[in-house]
């Protein structure tokens, strides 16, 4: 189970009913009740997806200004550097400045710092560089905002600067002739959630004039949706429209390098979703920039030439490979490092080593911190000084964190979920230190708790068929605010499980009723996947089409999959036969000799609960609870007396326990002392019952 918490949202029955009643297919009608949509003209508004984009340029602060000064420089010849970012927001903007400006004459090139060596954003050695190449116009995309020093650097050299960003402003901007930026405070600009190569779209079409506005956005709408894909932006608005009508063109792009990165991935012949976007295509884009080759996949992408655009395809795809060995690399020395920490440095994995690639520890802090459910840091050192990416989980706030450790920091930065940060070698045990004792204070169990966000419990697995899956693109794309629906299904039984792909990931089948699922659970295997085959499950999942030789069969992507949580027909019968006993209430002799455990039972059951807890205090799922114990009973009614031996328990002392919700606590009582148990009031009535009968004990 990777999430403590699975949050099931409510679809109205009636909602549900309505919207398939005005023609929408059931999985959808359920997603949209779900997330609040219950009338036929809500759910219209909701999937339209406008053509063309709602805003005018001009409305960005400074877009006249940016615009102005690139005419001039456009006119007067001068040479132009467009500067991006490393991730496939900036290589994406880049492109599309770049391939505009090309096709108006300039003399024109692009810098994308090196990941490692140049680090993030403008720098002065950079300006210098390309000052010294001519360049009088420096244009950024998807950076430069917070480059105060920097373009103050360039002004001193006689080079303008013209800023495109979309991060968070501070409070002094930088000195350049423009700064376009959504979220400048002075900006009225109506939609604030464009990404970096959204803003830069923005000036193409500045540049280009309302005459051409519909041709420009075409050309560039593809390269756009990928970056705000990538980028994880909010998926409403204007990004809606970009994304949509990126994906729809995909196939009719004159990008003759995307062409050759969607044949080299696999997707050449395949209809793209924001999911193969976000899953195929951005990581072997972003993979260049980890590597620090993000020149290769700006290359790639503005490639005229075919037969090289095939072979730096094949060169980004190798590097991406390049990156999951090394990633594996890295996460196996992390799993070997946190197996000898002891456990008061589990609450926070702060983990460090020279030999780990800079570019890579970030996407491994993200699998260590899903793993172990806890903030993750993972250094880099180079030399005394170490470089950090931390991850966070389950909704810690990491900035706060470093913030309240920013004594032991040279420098840090980010945002509640991921961020960076530099510390000198010496202060890593002490950060580690008190990394973790602020979890264990800012958290109540020592840890934050995990949760999944889930939009539809189906109750009708039957009706989950090829078609009803395929209807699902219809709420594409996905994104912040619009995310990929997730599904369970409570009560499924696990009827297979095999691990696949060098024991890396697991195949699996589920059913339900008449009902029979497949499944791929990536990185994870039969024998830590916490369900063994034939026990009742819950499973969380997305919903897919899988394609094999042509044949085409629901899969679902599995996201989790828990003991289950509720009661099989027989399980809810034995439980309200021990409510009856709980509460007094009359019991026939029948009922009794159900319900009363056998000595051996009891000391069974006591073992079973000390191999649970392990000596400690025990928070678990009640009924996989039961599940386990009674595997261990043997005998007559093993999973009503596992019930019954907890409560007998803890009448008699030896254990704390506690019931909340589906959720029960306990707590064993370490003291070597004797109980006898024939005294339990459960089992002294009981007994009665059988003895008054002529039953007599059992």
């Amino acid at each position: 189970m990777k999430f403590r918490n699975w949050n099931i949202a409510d679809a109205p029955r009636h909602a549900v009913e309505r919207l398939m009643t005005a023609g929408y297919p059931y999985l959808v009608s359920c997603v949209l009740a779900s997330r609040g949509i219950e009338e036929e003209t809500e759910a219209a508004a909701f999937l339209e997806c406008e053509s063309t984009l709602a805003h005018s340029p001009f409305l960005m602060r400074d877009m006249a200004a940016a615009a102005e000064r690139t005419s001039r420089a456009l006119d007067a010849g001068e040479k132009i550097a467009v500067f991006g970012d490393y991730d496939v927001d900036g290589i994406t903007a880049t492109v599309i400045l770049v391939d505009y400006l090309r096709s108006r004459g300039a003399d024109v090139m692009h810098y994308i710092p090196r990941r490692i060596e140049d680090g993030y954003g403008l720098s002065e050695d950079a300006i210098r560089s390309l000052h010294d190449r001519g360049v009088r116009l420096l244009i950024t995309v998807d950076c430069g905002i917070t480059g105060v020093d920097e373009v103050a650097f360039a002004n001193s050299l006689g080079m303008d600067v013209v800023i495109t960003d979309h991060h968070e402003c501070k409070d002094v901007l930088p000195d350049a002739v423009a700064v376009v930026d959504p979220h400048r405070s002075d900006c009225d600009y109506p939609f604030k959630h464009l990404a970096g190569c959204g803003v830069a779209l923005k000036l193409v079409l500045a540049l280009g004039g309302a005459d051409r506005e519909e041709a420009l956005f075409a050309r560039y709408c593809t390269l756009a949706a990928i970056g705000t894909v990538a980028d994880v932006m909010q998926m409403s608005g204007e990004n809606r429209t970009i994304v949509s009508r990126g994906l729809a063109s995909i196939d009719r792009s004159d990008f003759i390098g995307l062409h050759a990165l969607l044949r080299e991935s696999g997707l050449g012949d395949k209809d793209i979703s924001s999911v193969q976007i976000g899953f195929v295509l951005a990581p072997r884009i972003n993979a260049a920039g980890r590597m620090g080759a993000a020149d290769k996949a700006a290359d790639l992408l503005l490639c005229d030439d075919p037969v090289l655009a095939e072979e730096l395809a094949k060169e980004l795809c190798a590097l991406n490979r390049e990156r999951q060995n090394v990633e594996q690399s890295i996460y196996s020395q992390a799993l070997e490092l946190i197996g000898k920490m002891p456990e008061s440095q589990r609450n926070a994995l702060v983990l460090s080593s020279s030999e780990w690639h800079q570019g890579v520890v970030g996407i491994v802090a993200s699998r260590l911190s899903e793993k172990f459910s806890c903030p993750s840091f993972m250094i880099h050192l180079n030399g005394d000084i170490g470089k950090g990416s931390c991850r966070s989980w389950g909704g810690f706030n990491l900035f706060a964190a470093l913030d309240a450790c920013s004594d032991l920091l040279l420098g840090f930065g980010g945002h509640e979920l991921a961020a960076g940060f530099t510390i000198q070698e010496e202060n890593i045990p002490a950060f580690r230190e008190r990394m973790n004792r602020y979890v264990r204070t800012h958290c109540g169990e020592g840890v934050p708790v995990s949760s999944l966000d889930i939009d539809v419990s189906i109750d009708k697995p039957a009706r989950v068929t090829l078609a009803e899956v395929e209807a699902l693109s219809a709420l594409e794309p996905y994104g912040a605010g619009n995310n990929r629906p997730v599904f369970c299904l409570r009560g499924a039984t696990l009827e297979r499980a095999q691990n696949v792909g060098q024991n890396r990931h697991l195949k699996l089948r589920l059913s339900k009723g008449n009902a029979q699922f497949e499944g791929i659970f990536f990185s994870a295997t039969a024998e830590n996947c916490g369900c063994a085959v034939g026990s009742r499950v819950d499973a969380a999942f997305y919903l897919q089409v899988n394609e094999f030789r042509s044949n085409r069969t629901v899969q679902m992507q599995m996201v989790d999959i828990r003991p289950s949580l509720s009661a099989s027909f027989r399980e809810s019968g034995t439980l309200a036969l021990l409510e009856k006993c709980l509460q007094n209430q009359h019991l026939t002799v029948k009922e009794a000799s159900r319900l009363l455990p056998g000595r051996e039972q009891c000391v069974r059951a006591w073992r079973a609960l000390e191999r649970c807890t392990s000596g400690k205090p025990l928070c678990t799922a009640y009924l996989p609870l039961l599940r386990q114990i009674s595997a261990e009973l043997g005998g007559t009614e093993p999973f009503l007396r596992a019930a019954l031996c907890l409560e007998i328990f803890a009448e008699r002392g030896l254990l704390q326990l506690t019931h909340q919700g589906s959720d029960i606590t306990l707590t064993m009582d370490r003291q070597d002392r004797k109980v006898n148990l024939a005294d339990s009031v459960y089992i002294r009535t009981l007994q009665n019952i059988l003895d008054a009968k002529g039953g007599g004990a059992v």
